[in-house]
């Protein structure tokens, strides 16, 4: 292997940098009401959410300084523990009960949800039997099953909890590393098939996805239960204007839009700052996604292309559905928007997939 001999991709770094300092801002804008109102303190949310940040910065610095090979060595061991806590998760007693699902371990704030990990876990996984089974992943039951059999186990615990969107980002990133990696568009116009039948299956097996459902497409059939969240996320989004009514002066976030600093966070962002705002984070994570796919296009190995590949997937497949959701083009899912959200799991998790995705660039067989 090659020796690191190049910095670190300067516009990814900053673009992370930016994104988080804006998520910080906006947690606190968001968050400072509930605050007041739950605990007596408007930094209630902030302090928390500075010590996810720290944690997690903390962790992308080490982390960006290992050689990506060594998760390559240690992916069986990394999968294995987090299939361990997908397990624990769901024993009573054990897994914490929020929403509705039993999604956490730990106490209070600090606490953790395996879910988020396991996303990172299988990318990290199924890259290497991408790699070492190459030749036969055109072939469905040699090649393309035993992977889809194992993001599939997952997916089932993860559902267990429930948590939708989380195996949903998981199931979704798995397929592009298979698409990428050689699977025939055959197989995925099967999966495709069987997929949507499992969709529906999901849907009318819960109650609440099905009124989610009927939400999205007429949110005001139910304007004070099931269309509630999509109707007060799109009272924020279009009084914002061109230019936003201003840093901290949202008025959603006075108990009208529920937890407005986590899932409807990027709500608050076009209220206060408007289009121009709003637009200048999506331009943030357009950088983010350039540089992390010239990350993936100039990895020295197979490997690094994959890994790659598939920390970019989790990353834009939870703003896709996240800003789908806050502007009413998806049914609510419960993904948080990446960096921006306040959260421990999902913030500490992808500044964690980001310092991998740091040292990748650092083998990068081209200057970009």
């Amino acid at each position: 292997m090659e020796n690191e001999t190049r910095p670190f991709d300067k516009l990814l770094l900053v673009s992370l940098l930016c994104l988080l300092t804006v998520g910080l801002f906006m947690v606190y804008s968001a968050s400072s009401a509930l605050g007041e109102y739950v605990q007596n303190d408007a930094f209630y949310f902030l302090k928390r959410q500075l010590i996810f940040a720290g944690t997690g910065l903390a962790a992308m610095i080490a982390i960006a300084r290992i050689d990506y090979w060594f998760w390559k060595r240690w992916s069986l061991v990394i999968l294995l523990i987090c299939f361990f806590f997908l397990v624990l998760v769901l024993i009573p007693g054990i897994g914490m009960v929020r929403g509705g699902a039993r999604s956490w371990i730990g106490a209070g704030a600090f606490s953790i949800q395996p879910a988020e990990f396991m996303k990172l876990g299988m990318i990290i996984f199924l890259s290497q039997y991408l790699v070492r089974n190459q030749k036969r992943i055109p072939e469905f039951k040699r090649g393309m099953l035993p992977a889809l059999f194992l993001v599939f186990s997952a997916f089932a615990l993860i559902m267990m909890q429930p948590d939708l969107g989380t195996g949903a980002v998981m199931v979704g990133t798995c397929l592009v590393l298979l698409f990428v990696a050689g699977a025939r568009i055959k197989h995925f116009i099967y999966l495709g098939g069987l997929g949507l039948a499992g969709f529906a299956g999901l849907i009318l097996s819960a109650p609440y996805r099905i009124q989610r459902i009927t939400s999205f497409i007429d949110p005001w059939s139910d304007p004070l239960g099931a269309g509630f969240q999509i109707i007060q996320s799109l009272y924020a989004v279009g009084p914002g204007g061109l230019f936003g009514l201003g840093f901290g002066d949202s008025r959603q976030k006075y108990y009208y839009l529920p937890e407005p600093q986590t899932d409807f966070i990027f709500a608050i962002i076009a209220e206060e700052a408007g289009f121009l705002g709003a637009g200048f984070v999506l331009v943030l994570f357009g950088v983010l996604l350039w540089r992390g796919i010239t990350a993936a296009m100039t990895a020295p190995d197979m490997y690094g292309a994959l890994l790659a590949t598939g920390i970019c997937g989790v990353i834009f497949l939870q703003v896709l559905i996240n800003i789908g959701v806050v502007t009413g083009l998806f049914p609510v899912t419960g993904i948080t928007l990446p960096f921006l959200s306040y959260g421990g799991s999902s913030l500490t998790l992808l500044l964690a997939a980001a310092g991998i995705l740091l040292n990748i660039t650092r083998h990068r067989t081209e200057y970009h």
